[in-house]
């Protein structure tokens, strides 16, 4: 199968600006890249004037619930979320019910994948640090290195004994896996539902300090330069916690990290009305986090954005604030939401999103990139700026809709994606 894509504007990480170029794919490959490929035989021709081409998105932070919850989220219907998005690949978390703490479990994630996910080459797992993600007595990494786990978490939990965190990375460090810390102090944050602050106090809801997330990352980060082990901070949430990495990162210690949309672009002053599609976990924090964080992810300090999707039902979501689950989705509205509220306004251009939301994934778990040119598997996606999205329930492919942006409207969509010789999506 041959495709001729007319006329695109291709973004790349190393140019600010896209560059019009056709590009030319046969089979699963790029086979060419070009000011302008004249007609090809049997092509068939894509006109894509005015939209843009990109490498297609890779999340590696993804709750596919599946096994234990398939009511609010099932590997099937995460993967055609994440298609919808313009993601085809993504990385799962282990906090699954059983946890996936062992060769087998790691094995049943990843056969289900095989099987029920169009993108399954490019469906990864986690592995537990501990069994039943419990803190105590470490999981079976060993086992779960062999059946190929990207990386060790135990993600919606820290490990709160340092002694078995420490045993952890000595393992993980043997084992050449990177552990991922969601960083937090469980009796500072306590029976908290959102940021402590002004907001809090004027709900009469019980918050989270920074300070919970943020002396966590420090131990996490001393534990991982004590070791040499790699460490990978989760969903950075505060301006303070940020700095503590970039200080780790000056001294040569290896830690990456990375940024969620949601914490960007929302804070704790959006949930006035108690809604809980704004609750997650680490929570929104403040106006000048936001800003804090976005100059973070411009300046390089965040390696990668991630999404954290955490779906959950309706029912689930509809309790009060207090009660609800912490967590929301963001598969299907990352990319229009960073278009929507960041490039389409000129605060960072199409190269930053290439590098830290489609390569720098990619290279985090060792895969190569799927940059636009001759040679690289055909792994893209075309956007259109001039288009845009409207969240509906009929447009979702989540099972769950635990969405800010449910039934809002963002400029942008995305038209096609393309997976090694497949076309996963048109509009």
């Amino acid at each position: 199968m041959k495709r001729l894509y007319r006329a695109a504007l291709i973004a790349s990480e190393y140019h600010r600006e896209p560059r019009r170029a056709d590009v030319l794919v046969e089979g699963d490959r790029i086979t060419g890249v070009a000011d302008s490929i004249t007609a090809v035989s049997d092509a068939t021709t894509i006109d894509c004037a005015g939209q843009i081409l990109l490498p297609s998105l890779f999340d590696v932070h993804v709750h596919a619930r599946e096994p234990g919850r398939e009511d609010k989220e099932t590997i099937h219907s995460c993967s055609e979320a994440a298609i919808n998005g313009g993601i085809t690949g993504m990385v799962l978390q282990p906090n699954t019910n059983p946890a996936i703490d062992s060769a087998a479990a790691v094995q049943n994630v990843l056969d289900i994948a095989r099987e029920k996910s169009r993108i399954w080459p490019s469906v990864f797992t986690t592995g537990a640090i501990t069994k039943g993600r419990k803190g105590e007595e470490l999981a079976g990494i060993a086992g779960m290195k062999g059946r190929g786990v990207v990386y060790l978490t135990d993600d919606g939990d820290s490990v709160s004994n340092p002694q078995v965190l420490r045993r952890a990375m000595e393992y993980a460090k043997q084992f050449d896996l990177a552990l991922a810390s969601h960083c937090e102090v469980k009796e500072l944050s306590g029976k908290g539902s959102m940021h402590e602050g002004s907001v809090s106090y004027s709900l009469g809801l019980q918050g989270i300090p920074s300070i919970s997330e943020e002396i966590c990352i420090a131990r996490d980060i001393r534990l991982a330069e004590y070791i040499g082990v790699h460490l990978h901070i989760q969903h950075v949430s505060t301006a303070l916690g940020m700095n503590t990495i970039r200080r780790a990162k000056d001294r040569g210690i290896r830690v990456t990290c990375e940024v969620a949309p949601h914490h960007l672009i929302f804070n704790h002053e959006h949930i006035g009305n108690y809604d809980t599609h704004y609750k997650m976990n680490p929570p929104l924090r403040t106006a000048a986090d936001n800003a804090a964080l976005l100059q973070g992810l411009i300046d390089g300090i965040f390696d990668v954005i991630a999404t954290d999707h955490a779906p959950h039902t309706e029912f689930e979501k509809n309790q009060d604030f207090a009660s609800a689950p912490f967590g929301i989705t963001g598969l299907e509205t990352a990319l229009p939401s960073l278009f929507h509220h960041y490039i389409a306004k000129g605060a960072f251009g199409w190269d930053l999103l290439v590098k830290r939301y489609a390569n720098e994934p990619r290279r985090l778990i060792k895969l190569p990139d799927t940059e636009i040119k001759e040679g690289n598997l055909a792994e893209f996606i075309l956007f259109d700026p001039t288009r845009s999205t409207t969240f509906t329930p009929e447009f979702m492919k989540s099972k769950s809709k635990n969405t800010p942006f449910l039934n809002k409207t963002l400029q942008g969509q995305v038209t096609h994606v393309h997976y090694r010789g497949q076309d996963l999506l048109s509009r």
